[in-house]
């Protein structure tokens, strides 16, 4: 029965097909290609033999340190890797005691995207041609990087990760973060506040397996001058950003010398 009704419909497509009228060729212009953007899609293992790409690094703007404290290294107490805080971030140094990131509440405490992202810790990055999805496995941040344009509503909250926007210039993402929560910048004291602006730019080595970036750091009532650190990562095949399970109590084990 179902051949039955499959010819029938056949028959009656055909005999309609007969009586419709002869399109005219099409006289438009056929739509002009895309740009074909690189694709950051994968996950990246942090890599810290890389040498600094001098491309990225001449676009870093005038009155910028370079900040080397990239990986597990960090800088001792009152190094800031060049930055000059201002008399009230001086002030707020004065008063950090280390030992309160090891309190149960704090000790899971995620980091802003100023200090997490150059981690000793993997990123998995899928790539549209609307958004970015940026996971980190430190603590588990997941950032939104915008390619549409769009701005940041008028009650966009702080977060850790804040607004990300971002455009192309070339084979260069350049994007731009506001709305950070106030969190470490250098992790020994000096905090940058909720008006930090981050610039970052973001493009690949020529072979594709390094993704290459530089953070720039641009907060007045922090720091008197602007910073800036390279990072960099090695792409690795079949591999995924795990979980980071930050338990509390394991902070408890470096506060009782353990």
């Amino acid at each position: 029965m179902r051949t039955v009704y499959l010819m029938a419909a056949i028959v009656l497509l055909g005999g309609c097909s007969a009586h419709l009228p002869d399109r005219a060729p099409s006289s438009a212009a056929p739509a002009a290609s895309l740009p074909v953007h690189p694709d950051f899609s994968g996950f990246w293992n942090l890599d810290m033999k890389t040498p600094r790409d001098p491309g990225l690094m001449a676009l870093v703007a005038p009155n910028t340190v370079f900040m080397d404290d990239t990986g597990p290294v960090e800088f001792p107490a009152g190094n800031y890797g060049g930055l000059i805080p201002t008399p009230a971030a001086q002030a707020a140094i004065k008063k950090w005691n280390p030992r309160d990131q090891l309190k149960p509440e704090n000790a899971c405490r995620p980091p802003s995207i100023v200090y997490a992202l150059q981690g000793p810790f993997p990123i998995e990055i899928f790539q549209s041609e609307v958004f970015i999805v940026m996971k980190l496995e430190y603590y588990d941040l997941v950032r939104l990087i915008f390619l549409d344009g769009r701005k940041p509503e008028a009650d966009f909250p702080h977060s850790m990760t804040g607004f990300s926007s971002a455009h192309w210039e070339g084979s260069t993402l350049v994007v731009q973060t506001t709305h950070l929560e106030a969190a470490t910048l250098t992790n020994n004291g000096l905090d940058h506040t909720e008006n930090i602006k981050v610039t970052e730019r973001f493009r690949l080595s020529p072979d594709g397996n390094i993704l290459m970036a530089t953070q720039e750091y641009e907060d007045p009532a922090a720091i008197q001058n602007r910073g800036v650190r390279f990072i960099a990562w090695r792409k690795q095949a079949g591999q995924h950003v795990f979980p980071y399970e930050c338990d509390p109590g394991f902070a408890g084990n470096y506060k009782a010398g353990k």
